[in-house]
């Protein structure tokens, strides 16, 4: 058969499952993020049918697909929201990372990788994933939430964060001297100033670039501009997915609006794409020797995660309700974890690292989509009323 003939048909097969066991899901009022991530395991590495003409494909896709989730959480701020956001975050920051990383740190120790892979499993557990939390609040409709603004500063300096981390970490594994780390940091936090300046000052002459009320050119040319600031971050080792945030940022009035409506259609495509893609690149048999210590590590920081996100609530004056909100939906990690996981394991530092990463992302990515809709459970908010009329002792 050729190649491109049964490259429609995986590509085809794959949409319509998704989207009969995304109907089904959506009518037990389950999210279903972890339906496309389990039809990504069936037919990836070590699954019942494994499909290879489409892998690159679903790969490509799967990147567009966070650079278009993090683009239009961009369009519904500000960039004095997002100013505001992360000056009142500073402590959140400091915080999220002490909380998160120092666990990754100490199991990569306790099970005797060395100091090498405990810089590597520092970050898989320190980082959320913005593309999975994106889309739970989406899908659940916290986009004006309170509490949201947290969650965003949060996610935003973890994202910055990673411009000085990935430089460092790929400096320490490969053993390049410290003046060509050093360059690499520079180049890469150069780089997030001049866009967030762009960004925060200019946003208003990007707007003018695009017409407001000619949705085919307007598509073409925020997208256009979307994935090559991200593709420009991405050399630089800088979050793809922090330029095309801060791309939707800079956007504003009936441009960000209707830009807003017609990437909808794409966004929700490429996000599902983005999460089976995550279950065909991985091998159910490399998975089973690590599910334990897997599972014992995302206990942990889920934890931890949690108090992160109840923390940056409550000091952004949110309810007792909101923090649990933010919390439970800071727990998924996702893309920067597996990143983190495959450059180490590729410099020759602990092969294990990888299923035991791939194992900790699935649980913590299935586990924060059922915990994030707990708040709006009846029993759970009860109980929350009922701690928060409880006299203090």
């Amino acid at each position: 058969m050729h190649e491109t003939t049964l490259l429609l048909i995986e590509v085809g097969a794959l949409l319509l499952g998704m989207s009969l066991l995304g109907r089904l899901a959506i009518r037990f009022g389950v999210s279903p993020i972890p339906v496309y991530l389990l039809l990504g395991l069936a037919f990836g590495e070590g699954g019942v049918l494994p499909l290879d003409a489409s892998e690159e494909f679903f790969q490509v896709g799967s990147e567009i697909g966070v650079i278009l989730l993090l683009a239009l959480l961009g369009l519904e701020y500000t960039a004095e929201e997002l100013f505001g956001g992360l000056k009142s975050s500073r402590a959140a920051g400091l915080v999220d990372g002490l909380l998160n990383a120092l666990p990754g740190a100490a199991f990569a120790f306790l099970l005797g990788w060395g100091p090498i892979a405990a810089v590597a499993l520092a970050g898989v557990t320190w980082v959320s994933s913005s593309g999975v939390i994106a889309k739970l609040l989406r899908d659940l409709g916290r986009l004006s939430n309170r509490e949201t603004p947290g969650i965003l500063a949060v996610l935003v300096i973890e994202d910055l964060a990673m411009a000085f981390y990935l430089p460092v970490l790929s400096a320490i594994v490969v053993g390049v001297s410290l003046l060509q780390g050093a360059i690499s940091v520079a180049i890469a936090v150069a780089v997030v100033v001049v866009i967030l300046y762009v960004a925060l000052r200019h946003g208003h002459v990007v707007s003018r670039l695009f017409p407001a009320d000619e949705f085919e050119p307007l598509l073409l040319g925020v997208l256009g501009l979307t994935m090559l600031v991200a593709g420009l971050a991405a050399e630089v080792s800088v979050s793809a997915a922090v330029g095309a945030f801060l791309v939707g940022i800079a956007l504003s009035g009936r441009v960000a609006e209707n830009a807003s409506q017609v990437l909808t259609p794409l966004r929700d495509l490429f996000a599902a794409i983005f999460f089976v893609f995550f279950g065909l690149t991985t091998d159910w048999s490399a998975l089973v020797s690590m599910l334990l210590p897997a599972l014992g590590l995302a206990v942990v920081t889920i934890a931890t995660k949690v108090l992160t996100g109840m923390y940056t609530a409550r000091r952004a004056g949110v309810g007792l309700l909101g923090q649990w909100r933010a919390g439970f939906a800071l727990t998924p990690r996702g893309e920067f974890s597996i990143v983190i996981a495959g450059l180490a394991v590729g410099a020759g530092v602990t092969p294990a690292l990888a299923p035991l990463a791939t194992a900790y992302v699935l649980i913590t990515i299935v586990a924060g989509t059922f915990l994030a809709r707990l708040p709006d459970a009846a029993w759970f908010r009860a109980a929350v009323r009922r701690q928060a009329v409880r006299p203090p002792v």
